[in-house]
């Protein structure tokens, strides 16, 4: 299971002057088991307090986030996270860092490594088990991460445009991977980005917020099926939708 439901979620955060800068406000939002949902607005929208609200980082002013019936109140077993920086140990193998946090739980060596080794093998860096991440480029470095995540079997993964600082080559092909991935494992995804074009690439569905404070502008279906073809005029067509929305509609405050 990985249905996730937001309740009414408001934050704020204080200001200086004794005032406060409202960053969200009245979100809520359905995510269906097994759902990939893209969550898409502006810089300073509130994606990534949305992310750590729903992961349990932070605490939200008001509001609630339920994962399977339960309300999340802190960190949960239930939740990976993969964030934009790779958050690697650097002294650590990438076998290694993929088993961290299976050592953590205190899982057994041979079995941790066990684990390890399969989602080594899902995100195809196998050869490189023993590599440090200094040796690896920032896409192999970023799957790292997802398999580090997946290792953990959580029922949602929650992705902060883990992408975003890589070539639009390198970028390109871990989207294709990542949606392998994610048919293979049937995990929850919810995914931040600025991308309207990476957004429609992946998701089931666009969830646009508008400038801050992030409120839930629309919710666009991508009824398209995959594989997806970016240079399609069915492909172009919901991407031109979704940046007509947000230039006509999502723009306003």
């Amino acid at each position: 299971m990985g249905k996730l439901e937001i309740l009414n979620l408001n934050q704020s955060f204080p200001r200086d002057d004794g005032t406060r800068l409202a960053v969200l406000e009245n979100i809520s939002l359905e995510v269906q088991d097994e759902e990939f949902v893209c969550i898409l607005g502006s810089s300073g929208c509130g994606k990534t307090t949305l992310l750590r609200l729903i992961a349990g980082l932070d605490t939200a002013g008001s509001g609630r986030v339920i994962l399977d019936g339960e309300e999340i109140r802190g960190t949960s077993p239930k939740v990976g996270m993969v964030f934009q920086e790779y958050s690697l140990f650097p002294w650590r193998s990438v076998i290694d860092n993929i088993a961290f946090g299976l050592e953590m739980r205190g899982i057994a060596k041979d079995e941790r490594y066990r684990i390890a080794e399969r989602y080594l093998n899902l995100v195809n860096l196998s050869q490189f088990r023993t590599s440090y991440p200094s040796e690896l480029s920032g896409g192999m470095r970023q799957r790292v991460a997802v398999a580090r995540a997946l290792a953990l079997d959580p029922v949602l993964l929650l992705m902060d445009e883990p992408f975003g600082a890589l070539d639009a080559q390198t970028r390109n092909m871990l989207q294709k991977e990542l949606l392998d991935i994610w048919e293979a494992t049937k995990k929850t995804i919810v995914f931040i980005t600025h991308s309207v074009d990476e957004a429609v690439y992946l998701s089931d569905r666009i969830i646009v917020l508008t400038p801050r404070p992030g409120r839930i502008c629309r919710i666009f279906p991508v009824d398209l099926p995959r594989p997806r073809d970016r240079t399609s005029p069915e492909f172009a067509k919901v991407r031109r939708g979704v940046l007509d929305l947000i230039n006509q509609n999502c723009a306003i405050q």
